[in-house]
């Protein structure tokens, strides 16, 4: 029982973790993105940021669907 509650947790971590270095590294590309195109609104910062949570959440659910 303990190999597998410890299994969870790595899963689990793992997911934390991208979900931080893919927020980090979106911000930072959607800051660059938005000064090289000159836009004067963020629209980089904005919307790279919610690819990737859109991304995430649909690889949770696909992880987590039952198997056919």
């Amino acid at each position: 029982m303990e190999k597998k509650d410890n299994s969870l947790l790595l899963k689990y971590a793992g997911l934390a973790t991208q979900l931080i270095i893919g927020l980090a590294l979106a911000v930072f590309l959607g800051m660059k993105t938005d000064k090289w195109l000159h836009f004067k609104m963020p629209l980089a910062v904005w919307l790279l940021p919610l690819a990737v949570i859109a991304a995430l959440i649909y690889k949770v659910i696909k992880d987590t669907a039952p198997k056919k």
